[in-house]
């Protein structure tokens, strides 16, 4: 018989770490923390196994699995010297998710099951304590209530009000045991009116339940857009573990927390964390109350830490601290109990952080010995380089406080005021910077939170569910900050005498916690420290080059201030668009024939040659791809009527004419039309002037510095093997003209784009004509599937969300089909041409995954925007490195 139920903890551990896939990161993580000795409740978990088998037989479970069930619960029911529905010493239970990889506040939790009108007499009599057992019955109430039935959590929260109100309590903790015992009723009360049902009473109900409403989050809508946004498959499930109860509401000796093992927001080697008194695990991470900082160092006046008030307690914990750091080789996110002034152990997972604390843990613990550079290397996201890579606050620009909160996600933003998820994702979709604005933020607002440029939350620690996901996400994030009001009835939002509505613009700084009215000046960021140690490892490891798509200065500056190692690919139709040259542009496609185009193209020429030059004295030394004119000509006309009449007269040319011309020029479908190499065979004159301004410029360049460019000359669109040839030839031959007047020589090469499947499919053929390929994979992409990049993103959404598509293939290169276009074309090419230079030139080039194929199929290098090289740089290395010893492991951050 299959084994679905793997038991932990009171001698009998039949998980382990290594597991994780199996009994997912809690289950595994629980198993692994008892085997070593450390205090965990006893439990046992369901495997991945049975999520996967619910979902495939219609939502029912497989055989054996009631019985197993019952076997681990009968031995928590030994461990622990409780009955579970029992009405003297009745066992509660949690049941909690627990997937593969850590997917924090995504899916469902229930606490205190066990409890009934029965059994809560027991709780009390067992313990002593009427107002915890109360309080405990509530709290499984509103959690079963909410998760299991379905009735909305704001209206159990409205009844506590209501008693609080009619008792003067301000915080939950003033409310006393007969306060709980009437929310339990009015709780109770509720659920009959909104389900038509009495809440269930049966403990073994009440289990299946709750394990039934975890498998069943998997599939919730938050756990499906995070599960999308993080690329985890939906086929991979989740675990369930059932454990025992322990309890940190139980009075002042009792506690509740989370910790990290180091600073997740700078990689610091402190310890960091808060814990509530009396209280239970959601208060922590809803950010109902204002948690204490866990050591004496970190607590401002009017704080206790947890070293002062519980110090035996404490000192257990630094004990753990440092034993699951080294048994696990990373930062750890602990969860913890404190029962009577004994710890208990309730999770630990590598903890989410920072790009900035992912690089200084993974350079920090490779120098203490913890680990190699490898696995330094490996444990960062290149993805997650992207939140260092953008501005900063101007600490000299003008600024207007509005209030401030905990510094709970580094980083900086402006945007636009939004009060809700659905309106952040709304104004975000429409090209809007937006700032959600939030009293707390939920699980269910993380669409919002994605969409958001930054976070701002009035209450919540730095372990609230707003700065954990925030930190994932690379959001910056003010928490807590509690000298803001927001009303969300009026959409505003009041602090320091100001109120400012829904739309208005405000500034969040994560790093200080300040929040500020308006729009505060930002600069540019400045790497160095473990980034520049990170990357000098990464540049040691990785085979492939990487280069940056740049045509301006500034872009081939920052660039080179990134690490590229050239330009992979220089649009040159980009330049033509200048005010000192578009004119010039339109009397060359307003010309009747050659003479005149030559004429016009002779005004281009200086403009172009100063542009080559600027950009070869960036890269002297390096190579740098320039693409000979692209787009259809008529992109550089004018369209509106009134542009038209002023074009002409500029031009001293007729508006019919250009009327007619412009029409001589209009295509039904452009992207496939009159472009690329198709204009260069047409029209001669146009290669022919920019490979003069090339090679004039490599030259000038060359002298100037001694340190010669390396040209590579790119001829777009090319399907036919002969289309090559002609354009080659035309540049060839301008080389050897400039070149026999400057007396001096330069090497350059000349290639061409593959972004046609043709061109793919006779690569052997091309390849002979070619120095070089570049891949185009933007075009490429549109080919292969017929799809329109400017037009598809009106459904290709729907593609992802229903599994037609695993990502958009546009943003990561679709491995199956333009990848097999990409395999094919590099075979065939370098069979025929063994020196054939491949690369890649698409937005694809800083896609890590897509990265990672590229060095399966054996490229020269990679290309991309500018601030994507230091991704492309370290996600070159990790492929290497799994090209090398297989798949790349949990990357945290």
């Amino acid at each position: 018989m299959t084994k679905w139920v793997y038991s932990f903890g009171a001698g009998l551990n039949e998980g382990r770490a290594d597991l994780r896939d199996l009994l997912g990161g809690k289950g595994a993580n629980l198993a692994e923390m008892a085997m070593i000795g450390l205090p965990v409740p006893p439990g046992f978990t369901i495997t991945t196994e049975v999520c996967t088998a619910f979902y495939k037989n219609n939502k029912t479970y497989p055989d054996g699995l009631e019985q197993q069930v019952k076997h681990g619960l009968s031995r928590i029911e030994e461990a622990v010297g409780l009955r579970f529905g029992d009405i003297e010493r009745p066992l509660l239970v949690s049941v909690r998710s627990g997937a593969r990889v850590s997917m924090p506040g995504m899916m469902d939790t229930v606490l205190n099951l066990g409890l009934n009108d029965a059994t809560v007499e027991g709780l009390q009599a067992a313990s002593g304590d009427a107002r915890f057992a109360w309080d405990s019955y509530r709290r499984f109430i509103q959690m079963f209530g909410s998760v299991v039935l379905g009735v909305d959590h704001h209206r159990f929260e409205e009844i506590i009000e209501q008693i609080k109100l009619e008792t003067g309590a301000i915080e939950d903790t003033a409310l006393g045991a007969d306060d709980w015992r009437r929310v339990v009723e009015g709780y109770q009360d509720m659920v009959l009116e909104e389900t038509g049902k009495p809440f269930p009473q049966g403990p073994e109900a009440q289990l299946w339940g709750a394990i039934g409403a975890v498998f069943g989050s998997w599939m919730n809508p938050r756990a499906v857009t995070y599960r999308r946004l993080h690329d985890i498959p939906a086929e991979w499930g989740t675990g369930v573990s059932v454990q025992a109860m322990v309890f940190g509401n139980m009075g002042e000796d009792c506690a509740t927390g989370v910790c990290f093992t180091r600073d997740p927001s700078t990689g610091e080697n402190v310890f960091y964390g808060e814990y509530l008194v009396n209280a239970q695990g959601e208060d922590v991470v809803a950010g109902i109350r204002t948690p204490q900082p866990l050591s004496k160092a970190r607590a401002k006046p009017g704080e206790v830490s947890m070293e002062e008030a519980m110090p035996e307690a404490y000192a257990e914990l630094c004990r753990v601290r440092q034993l699951l750091e080294k048994h696990y080789r990373d930062m750890q996110d602990i969860e913890f109990t404190v029962q009577k002034n004994r710890l208990y152990l309730l999770q630990t997972r590598s903890g989410k952080r920072t790009a900035t604390a992912s690089l200084c843990i993974a350079v920090e613990m490779a120098q203490e010995g913890l680990i190699d550079r490898a696995e330094a290397i490996r444990r960062v996201n290149p993805a997650a380089l992207d939140q260092l890579l953008h501005p900063t606050l101007d600490p000299n620009a003008r600024r207007t406080l509005l209030s401030k909160g905990l510094p709970a996600s580094p980083g900086a933003a402006s945007g636009v005021i939004v009060f809700s998820a659905d309106e952040a994702e709304s104004r975000a979709a429409k090209g809007e910077s937006v700032i959600l604005v939030r009293i707390e933020t939920s699980p269910e607002d993380i669409h919002g939170m994605h969409a958001a440029r930054g976070i701002l939350t009035t209450r919540g620690g730095m372990t609230s569910h707003a700065a954990v996901v925030a930190r994932g996400m690379g959001r910056p994030c003010v928490a807590g900050a509690g000298g803001i009001a927001v009303n969300y009835g009026t959409q505003t939002l009041s602090a320091g005498g100001m109120t400012l509505q829904a739309g208005d613009t405000i500034t969040v700084d994560g790093a200080t916690g300040e929040v500020f009215a308006g729009t505060v000046a930002m600069i540019e960021p400045s790497l160095s420290g473990d980034f520049g140690t990170l990357m000098e490892w990464a540049d040691g490891f990785r085979r492939m080059r990487i280069r940056a798509n740049a045509e301006t200065p500034l872009d081939a500056e920052t660039a080179r201030r990134f690490g590229a190692e050239g330009i992979g690919l220089c649009r040159t139709e980009h330049m033509f668009f200048d005010p000192d040259r578009i004119t010039a542009v339109r009397q060359m496609i307003m010309a009747h024939d050659e003479t005149g185009r030559r004429a016009a193209l002779q005004k281009l020429l200086p403009f172009q040659r100063r542009d080559f030059v600027a950009l070869f004295r960036i890269m002297a030394g390096l190579p740098l791809t320039i693409r000979l004119l692209d787009p259809p000509l008529h992109e550089f006309l004018p369209h509106a009527e009134a542009e038209l009449e002023e074009v002409a007269e500029a031009l001293g040319a007729d508006v019919e004419a250009m009327r007619r011309r412009a029409a001589e020029l209009a295509e039904a479908n452009p992207m496939l039309g009159h472009r690329g190499c198709r204009l260069g065979v047409s029209y001669p004159e146009i290669y022919e002037t920019q490979a003069r301004a090339i090679f004039e410029a490599a030259l000038e360049v060359a002298q100037e510095t001694g340190n010669a460019p390396v040209p590579e000359i790119m001829i777009p669109l090319v399907g036919i093997k002969r289309e090559l040839e002609i354009t080659r030839a035309q540049v060839d031959r301008v080389a050897e003209q400039v070149f026999a007047a400057a007396g001096r020589r330069v090497d350059y090469s000349v290639g061409t784009m593959i972004e046609l499947p043709r061109a793919a499919l006779t690569a052997d053929g091309i390849g002979l004509a070619a120095d070089f390929f570049s891949f185009g994979t933007n075009d490429l992409t549109q080919t292969v599937f017929g799809l329109s990049r400017d037009d598809s993103g009106k459904f290709l959404a729907k593609y992802v969300d229903q599994g037609i598509l695993a990502k958009d293939p546009f943003v990561s290169l679709d491995i199956e089909g333009v990848g097999a276009m990409m395999r094919i074309a590099a075979e065939r090419g370098r069979a025929a041409n063994p020196g054939l230079k491949l690369g890649i030139c698409g937005e694809h080039g800083g896609d890590p995954a897509s990265i990672t194929f590229c060095e399966r199929v054996g490229l020269d290098y990679v290309s991309c925007s500018p601030y994507r090289v230091p991704v492309a740089r370290l996600a070159a290395a990790q492929a290497a490195l799994q090209a090398s010893s297989g798949p790349l492991g949990d990357r945290t951050v």
